[in-house]
This record gives structure tokens, sequence and C-alpha cells, in this order.
């Protein structure tokens, strides 16, 4: 990201545009450069004017006697491509385009955008906007825009789409008092965009945490592969405007119409562990929370009070949002009790009465802090008579001094509090108007906490081997494209499932009444017949349906009748005949689909099912690969989810085996981009195993025919199958290369337990803490950005890992780091070269540019190991660092 240093931490800075009209863009931002602390140089360049605000003007950027770091550009929008021309041939490497008139003006619009983007790859110039606002870097005293706000120093990075939005909020953060360490206004993205700036932030140690107001996104992939990458060392916070329509209009079917885009603009990002909030106030309010506290442990919440009207008013917020009321101990109570009123509420929520002072908000809040039963504390001040919230605001403070616990204060009222107020902020007590938006900030802050650990669950073993006749699934798809078609039937859908291991109920397709009648009988009764046709959707709203179908009679009927109802209904459509299948009844019917976001890619809807799936609306969206640790959350957060684990003694359903079948269609739809929406409704299941009923599938006519990078319709890479090899050491020993998993936990401590102190040390450069927090690290890896290789041998019937390989590349994916490490038991047998090599192969092959390794001084084999590979060495003190051009 050294890219952005010039755009954001520039020394000089040319301002093309720069005016003494002071009405105009050009005087606003010129006079905020140079009317705060910035120590940098910035020349104004006008061709009208000789000075601007009394500085010397030049006429082009040419003309400036210095090499210029950043350009602002704020000149009509036909006059930019010949202004950027210049500042490439300057050797300008980062450019702020203010004016407007480009995307949102039409096609003469959208040619300027295609001509200044072209540019700027042609210079290499990072470019920020056009139609934008500029950027305030606080630190630097820097003020690169129009905005008339100009921050304190803080942690907080701010990235908006909107910069008019922008600056309202800047206003309002000040009187929040929450200070910035960046303020970005986006403009259009032609160039700089939300993933940029996320991995640049991210890796700032200025910054700890992002906000960023959002109103469409452009790289999905990028956006989610940058967030997932540093959501978890950094909250990211959005307001995502702009919820579209619903998604029912273009539709087939179910999953179609409960799939809104919007829906799945929360999947993703819970899937990269963002915090979504739904207002302004929620975003201010949660970046004070996240700045001042501590995350929850759980969602039990105790409620201290002065008052039981406020109390009440956050009990019914907190069980609304599916918060809980914390149960306090009979100890706390009993400590309470002793220097309470009689008449205090002897629970929770703890209502101390109206004349409650200092102490007893100090005692009370002391003990409520060292119950285990609290995961997070509100307090609640309303102005009494008697009440002193500067002194309560002190003894809250210091009671709540190195508390592990999340503590939110809520000071109800204005005028009198304020000094309160203040003092609590000090004290890193976030405040807040309302209890309501108190317990709404920790309800974030919870559901935050618990995704993350979601998210970084180590996944269950795979049940079984699943080997996906993925061969016979592209000759079925062949012959239903080459016969035009765009919509498979049932029973085509039903073996492309089967085809992936996705139980199905015994089927046939008969094309003559008699051959109803024999086949029906060798299924088995009671069959269900349906009609067979690629142009019928809804086969019930045409008599194409009969159910409990008990004899050869019955079965030659029911078929010459759905032939008779078809052609009379739909006497245009295709019919391959009438499909038989086993009658089956189970308990629950669920739901499980696909619809492919044009945004998002296929997004996976899980829930019950049924013909009133959209009258209860029960379901949960994620987004593919699924492990069995998510495919278990896309489960769990429903609430047919209560009925499937058993429900007052009524037996509950295999969930594991459910995990499984989740796990094994996305891994369908990740191998199959033309499928553009899947429907199984309903999918039978009981305590004796599931089964497809009914499903629909219908092919992307926009794919169908064309050649697209592999997995390339996914905005999160799935596992790289492609790279596990079997290779031989020069002993003959049997290895197998493959990317690691994150279900290979276990394995990889083992694997780090056989290391030495030396080779940790030479691996890390330092001792480590082998915790599940860094297991998780190494083993749930993004496979975009990120590449980790692992040795494995069978050693007695055990699969052990020797050795691992990882590759990590910047942002940008043409530059990355190697790093390499053998268990002591295998190291000199030859693991290392072999690891090391072909990690370069995978390098190569992923077209990164360059490749470096660090290493200490005296680790003499990996001086060798990189000498005979052609890596140029470099460094003279304790590491060293040796790099390959690939």
């Amino acid at each position: 990201m050294k890219s952005l240093d010039k755009l954001f931490n520039p020394n000089t800075i040319a301002v093309i545009g720069a005016s003494s009209d002071e009405q105009s863009v050009g005087h606003a931002l010129f006079k905020n450069l140079i009317h705060n602390d910035f120590t940098g140089i910035v020349y104004p360049v006008n061709l009208k004017r000789k000075s601007v605000l009394g500085i010397k003007t030049y006429p082009n950027i040419k003309s400036i006697p210095d090499d210029i770091d950043l350009a602002i550009i704020i000149t009509p929008a036909q006059t930019v491509p010949a202004i950027l021309e210049e500042c490439g041939q300057a050797k300008v490497k980062a450019a702020v385009i203010i004016s407007s008139g480009f995307k949102e003006n039409g096609k003469e619009g959208e040619k300027r955008s295609k001509e200044i983007s072209k540019i700027s790859k042609k210079y290499g110039i990072r470019l920020l906007g056009p139609n934008c606002l500029g950027f305030i870097r606080p630190k630097l005293s820097l003020n690169a825009s129009f905005g008339r706000t100009m921050t304190e120093p803080g942690k907080i990075a701010f990235i908006s789409q909107s910069g008019a939005l922008g600056t309202a909020i800047l206003d309002w953060a000040s009187e929040r008092h929450l200070n910035f360490s960046y303020f970005v206004s986006l403009g259009e993205m032609l160039d700089v965009n939300f993933d940029d700036l996320i991995d640049y932030f991210g890796n700032d140690p200025e910054t700890t945490l992002i906000l960023i107001y959002m109103e469409s996104l452009t790289n999905a992939r990028k956006f989610l592969s940058a967030a997932r990458a540093h959501s978890r060392n950094k909250p990211i916070v959005v307001l995502k405007a702009g919820k579209s329509k619903e998604g029912a209009k273009a539709a087939k079917s179910h999953t179609g119409s409960i799939a809104g885009d919007d829906d799945i603009y929360d999947a993703a990002f819970k899937r990269a562990g963002i915090i979504r909030v739904d207002t302004i106030r929620d975003l201010f309010n949660n970046a004070q929370t996240i700045n001042m506290q501590p995350r929850p442990r759980g969602r039990r919440l105790a409620i201290i009070t002065n008052a039981g009207g406020p109390g009440v008013i956050a009990t019914d917020a907190l069980i609304k949002l599916g918060g809980q009321l914390a149960q306090l101990s009979s100890d706390t109570i009993i400590k309470m009790d002793k220097f309470l009123p009689s008449a205090w509420s002897k629970g929770n929520p703890v209502d101390m009465l109206g004349d409650a002072g200092p102490d007893r908000y100090f005692k009370t809040l002391k003990e409520a802090l060292n119950d285990k039963n609290i995961d997070g504390i509100l307090i609640i001040l309303t102005p009494q008579a008697m009440t002193d919230p500067v002194e309560i605001a002190n003894q809250t403070v210091k009671a709540a001094k190195k508390s592990e616990k999340t503590i939110l204060a809520s000071w109800m009222g204005a005028g009198d509090m304020q000094e309160g107020i203040h003092i609590l902020e000090k004290g890193n007590i976030p405040y807040f108007k309302t209890p309501e938006d108190a317990v709404q900030s920790f309800m974030y802050m919870y559901k935050y906490a618990k995704n993350l650990e979601t998210l970084y669950e180590t996944p269950a073993s795979i049940p079984h081997a699943f080997t996906p006749q993925t061969q016979k699934n592209k000759l079925l798809l062949a012959k239903v494209i080459n016969e035009s078609r765009y919509t498979l039937t049932e029973a085509e859908a039903k073996e492309l499932l089967s085809n992936y291991d996705i139980p199905v109920t015994k089927n046939a397709i008969v094309t003559s009444a008699k051959e109803a009648g024999e086949m029906a009988a060798k299924i088995g009764w009671p069959v269900v017949m349906k009609l067979s046709s690629p142009d019928i959707f809804h086969k019930i709203d045409v008599g194409g349906v009969k159910l409990n179908v008990n004899s050869s009679v019955e079965a030659i009927d029911a078929y010459n009748s759905i032939i008779k109802n078809a052609k009379k209904h739909r006497p245009d459509a295709r019919i391959h005949g009438v499909f038989i299948e086993a009658m089956i009844k189970k308990r629950y019917e669920l739901l499980i689909g696909c619809k492919k976001d044009p945004l998002f890619g296929p997004a996976i809807v899980f829930g019950m099912g049924g013909v009133a799936v959209e009258v209860f609306k029960d379901t949960n969206i994620g987004l593919p690969p699924l492990n069995m640790a998510l495919a278990k959350q896309l489960i769990e957060d429903t609430k047919i989810y209560n009925l499937l684990k058993g429900y007052r003694g009524i037996p509950g359903v295999d969930i594991s085996a459910i995990q499984f079948l989740l796990y094994k269609f996305a891994y369908l739809l990740a191998d199959f981009p033309e499928i553009k929406e899947l429907d199984i409704n309903p999918f039978a299941v009981d305590e004796n195993g599931g089964v497809v009923l009914d499903a629909k599938v219908f092919l992307d006519e926009n794919i169908v025919g064309r050649e697209i990078e592999p997995y390339s319709h996914l905005v999160i890479s799935p596992y790289p199958k492609e790279y596990i090899i079997e290779k031989k050491l020069p002993n003959g020993q049997k290895v197998f290369l493959r990317p690691i998993r994150p279900e290979d936990e276990i394995e990889e401590e083992e694997l780090i337990k056989t290391f030495s102190e030396k080779t940790i040390i030479n691996r890390f450069f330092k001792k480590i803490d082998l915790n599940h927090d860094l297991l998780t690290r190494f083993t749930q890896i993004d496979y975009d950005r990120e590449m980790a290789i692992i040795a494995e041998i069978n050693d007695k019937d055990k699969k052990r890992f020797t050795g691992v390989a990882r590759m990590i590349a910047e942002s940008d994916n043409e530059n990355a780091e190697i790093t390499l490490a053998v268990g002591d038991p295998w190291q000199g047998k030859g693991y290392g070269s072999m690891l090391i090599d072909y990690m370069l192969q995978i390098a190569k092959q992923r077209k990164i540019k360059k490749v470096w390794i660090k290493f200490l001084k005296d680790n003499e084999p990996m001086l060798n190991l990189t000498a005979r590979r052609g890596f140029k060495i470099e460094g003279n003190g304790k590491i060293l660092k040796a790099e390959k051009k690939i």
C-alpha cells in the first residue's frame, strides 16, 4: 500500500484551480491547506492570476520548480484529462480530482472517466475521485478538502461515498468528541476504492477503527477480501444506504423472491466480520463504544438505574434485540442488600431509587462488575432534585477502571448533565441520550464479537469422503444447453443434485400410460406423478401434479390426466413425459436455494420450506464456499432450528448431516457458474434422514457458452484443490503437498509442537504463545491473497504435517512474502526445498512479480536454500532479506 503514501503523506502539493473567488471551491480548498498547520509546501496553479491569497501562482504544473507529490485538480471536467496527462509527465504519483462532470453526467462524462482512468494507469497515478470532497489528515494538519471542519487527531478512519453527507458527519462527530486519523471522500472511485482504503488503514498503526458510509460497491470480491483481512483486529462499521427494491420482480422461484439484494449485503458483511448499522446515530454510537470499551463476552446485560421507568424501557429494548437480562447471583444480591435501601428492586434492573448518590452508584457498579453472570452494564441516571451528575460520573469512572466488561452510560436530560457526560467520555465510558440507544450499541457489539467467534471457530471434520461426479454434471448441462434450454426439468435437476451426493427420491420419467403403470409399481406405492416440461415451472397450476397414487390403474389414469391438462393449458409447451417418484412424508420441510446476485455472485438461502415459505420467511443467507462451522451458523440463525434440534419430546434431526448437505450444495455452486438459480423446496427431513422432494434449476444465459476463470463468479475463493499434488523425496518417501484447510488446526498445532526453540525463533523471530487465535490465523486464510502449502505424510496410519510454506501477497497481488518452517524430526531431508520450489511455482501461476524471504543471519539452511535458487540477498543486521523476481 506504499502507492497511497504520496496521497496521504505528501510533502509538496499543487492545487490546480486555486482561486481568489471566496465563493469558489478552489478558494475554500486552498485556504484550508494554507491556514492550518500543514508543514508541507502548497503551490497554487492558476492561468489567469499571479497570486492567490498572497501566494505566487504558476500557469501549469510543469512550471513549478519542485517535484510534486500530490496534485489536487479543481477545474472544469473537460480540462481534467489534459491536466492529468501533464501531471503524469511531471511524475506526479497521486491526484485528487474534485471536479464533477464525469460518470454522473451522461455519455460524455463516461467518456471522460474512461480517459482519465487510462491516463492514471499509464503513469501509475493513484487517483481519488473524481467528483469528491477530498480528504483530511488531522495528524499532519492537512485539510485537502473544501469541508470547513478540521478535527483533532484521533484513531478513527472515516470513508464516505457522499461528500456532502461526509461534511455533515464531521460536524456531528465533533459534537460527540469523535476524532479521526483520516477522513476520505471517495467520489466516483475510478481508482482508489473501499478495498484500497481498508487495506491502507488496516495496516496503519494510528487507526484502530474504520467507519464507512456506503451507497454502492463496484468490486465485491476485493472489498470482502480486504475486510476479512482486517476486521478481526480493526472493527469495520458500515452504514449502507440505498436499500434495494424487493428482488421478487424478476424471481422465478421461492429462493429468488426471498433473497433480496439488501439481504445479500447483510450476509456478505456478516461473512467479512463487518458491523452493519442502519442510521447515522448508530454509526456514531458504535464508533464511540468500540473506541472506548472492550467487546462483551456474551449478551447478558445488567441495568443500574435511579428510576424504574428507564430500566423497564432498557429491558424491553434488550429483549426485542435478542439480548438477555443478566440474572444477578445470590451473592451479589446479598452484598447489594447491605448498602441499598430496603425498597430496592432486589434484582435486575437494579433500581437504586431516586435518591441514589455517588456512593450508591460506586458500590453497586463494583458489585455488578464482580458478578460472573454479567457481560455488560448499562448505568442510567435521570435528573432528580438530589442528583449530583458530576460526582456520580466521577465515581462511575473510578469504579470502572481496569474493568474488562462493557460499560455504557445513559445520562438522561441536558443542561446540568453536560459536565458529567464530559467526565464519562474522558474516562472512556460512552454516553447515550437514551437507554434504547445504549442497548442497541451493546447488542451491535455483542453480535460483532459473536460473529467473529463463529467465523474463526475451528470447523468439524468433513463427515465422510465426498467425491462429486463433476464430469457427469458437465455433460448434463451441455445436453440442456445444446437444446437451447436454460431451465432444467425436475428429473434433470435431481440428477444434477444426486451427482453431488445430495439425496433425492427414487424416480423415473415415463412417456406412455402403460409405462407409467409399470414404473410406478417398480418404484413402490404411494408415488407422486408430475408433468415433465422445461416450459412449465409451476406444474400444480396447470393440473400437472397427482399425489398419493396407489396402484397401476391410478398411475395410468394420472398419466392421461396430466398430459391432457398440460395440453389444454399450455398447448405450446414442450412435454418430455411424466416424472414419477416415491411419495415421502417427513416431519419438517426445508428450503435450500441459491440466487446469483449480480454483485456478490451465488448466495445460499436456508430455512423453513414448503408452500408457505414466502409467508413465514424464516430464512438465513450465506455465501459459498462453506465449511462445517459456517454451515452450522447458517442453520442456527433460523427459527426452525429450534425444532430441528428436538423440541418437547419430539426427536431432533441429524444437524451434522444438514451441515454436510449445505457444504456439498456450496461446492456445486462453486463448480458450476452456469447456475443462476437453484431451488430445493421442499427438502423433507426427520430423525431418519432427509431427501429432496422438488427442485428447480435455472441457468445463466450470460455465462453459458463463455469461458470464465475458475471460481471468478464467487466473491470468496474456495479451497484451491488444483494445488493438491503428490511428490517423492530423494529417499522415496511419498509426500502430499496441499493448501491448508480450516479443519487442519489440530494437525497444525501438532506440527508446531515439534519445533525446537531454535526453529521457532528462525520462523517467527521470537517466542510465540500457541493458542486457538494464533492457529486460526494459520489455518483460516483468504486464498485470494494468501497461500499456505503443507507437506503431509502417512506415519503409522496417521496423517502428519512435516512442514509448511506460506505466501502472503500485498493487496495488489504483485509482490509477496514467503515463509518456511519444517518440523525438527524432518529437517535436512528435502522437505524445505520441495515446499519452496512448489511455492515459487504457485507464485508464477498467480502472476506474482516479486517474492522475498526474511530470515536470521545465522540461519544457514535458509541462506543456502535461497542462494541456490538465485535470490538476491541483502542486509547487514541480524535479519537478511532474499528477493527474487518471478
